[in-house]
């Protein structure tokens, strides 16, 4: 996932500074080399991080023991915006504390519940906006939608086409939960944004069903 995290923000234009695996994190203040990172993981089959500095000396790796189990070092540099999209409890209460300290506007999660409940509180508190994974994972459940759409008429739709169909999707959802979220009180709070919302689209599906 944060490979593809990683491709999708390039694209956008955002210059990705960090990356981490099981073992530790990576710093590049020039930007993530999206190709060597590819081939470590994916080519590489898994190879460390740390080898990363091999071809990019000017980086900085840092070991997960390095750190105590609240922190994590990808959190502590500086940045626009984060994107928790590996692993549950990935972004803790301290993670949070460091994010807001150096500016961090927004965090995005892309996985399931990587960001710890006081770590979320905090962040809402001190008004960084929160994409909560109930909202952001809402697209991989959309593409499972879309294979089941080809598989259904026999088509076979390139990746552009899924591309566009879920860029549409996804800011469909983003002015469902933002609307949703203003509407009951809570503007800017996509956590209570998405609960509400997903919570009326299936009481309207069973009040259809007679319920």
């Amino acid at each position: 996932m944060a490979i593809h995290t990683i491709e999708k923000l390039q694209q956008f234009g955002a210059v990705v500074v960090t990356c981490s695996d099981s073992e530790g994190g990576i710093y590049d203040p020039n930007g993530i080399d999206l190709a060597l990172l590819r081939h470590l993981k994916e080519e590489g089959k898994r190879i460390s991080l740390a080898e990363y500095k091999n071809t990019h000396p000017h980086a900085l790796y840092t070991q997960k023991s390095d750190y105590p189990k609240e922190a994590h070092a990808v959190w502590q540099i500086p940045c626009f915006a984060a994107f928790p999209c590996a692993t549950q409890n990935e972004l803790t209460l301290n993670d949070a504390q460091k994010l807001i300290e150096n500016g961090c506007v927004a965090v995005v999660e892309g996985a399931n519940m990587p960001t710890l409940p006081d770590a979320i509180e905090l962040l809402q508190r001190e008004g960084v906006l929160f994409s909560p994974g109930k909202a952001s994972n809402a697209g991989g459940v959309a593409v499972s939608e879309f294979e089941m759409s080809q598989n259904a008429s026999m088509e076979k739709w390139d990746f552009d086409k899924v591309d566009r169909k879920l860029d549409e999707l996804m800011r469909q959802i983003y002015k469902r939960v933002a609307l949703t979220a203003k509407e009951y009180g809570c503007e800017r709070n996509f956590v209570d944004g998405a609960n509400i919302a997903a919570f009326k689209r299936v009481a309207e599906a069973m009040i259809l069903e007679g319920v």
